[in-house]
């Protein structure tokens, strides 16, 4: 069974009730990186994920959609990018995705907000994530620990995937 989940702007990555943060310099050019954020299979460094697929054609821009399947499978989840932006004469680039709907009850809004540019040495990764529970949820005392150790994974393996990264 499918459970809708609302849409949301940029502005809510903000203001949701649960963030969580990334903000590194890795030692990759902004390109590199940006290319390893949107190929097919993508995040397949994170052990938190089983799989990443864009179900849309490339050139992807807003209105592309994908779907993830966290490890070890059960929950999955389809998503639509509501902002894409990519300036390789800047080396800037930037994504942002909302959820439309998962497999699990109790989740009201997920989504995440990728930003690569260049750093001094490589480039600076950041890369958001935000949610809202439906209903009472879990308490936050709860809810923050354990979110904060999957998403504390999610950095942990970037940062090891870059650090060892060549390119194709």
């Amino acid at each position: 069974m499918a459970y809708a989940l609302e849409s949301f702007d940029e502005e809510f990555f903000a203001a949701a009730p649960m963030r969580y943060e990334i903000d590194v310099n890795l030692p990759v050019a902004p390109g590199a990186a940006w290319a390893e954020f949107t190929r097919q299979n993508t995040l397949d460094w994170c052990r938190a994920l089983r799989s990443v697929t864009y179900t849309s054609p490339e050139p992807y821009r807003p209105g592309t959609t994908r779907s993830v399947v966290l490890a070890p499978g059960f929950i999955k989840m389809d998503e639509i990018f509501f902002l894409w932006e990519e300036d390789p004469a800047t080396e800037t680039y930037r994504h942002a995705f909302h959820g439309v709907r998962a497999n699990i009850p109790g989740l009201r809004r997920f989504g995440e907000y990728t930003e690569v540019t260049p750093a001094a040495h490589g480039s600076r990764l950041i890369w958001r994530f935000a949610m809202e529970l439906a209903g009472a949820g879990l308490p936050s005392f709860l809810s923050g620990p354990i979110s904060d150790g999957a998403f504390s994974t999610v950095r942990t393996d970037t940062i090891k995937h870059f650090a060892d990264f060549t390119p194709a």
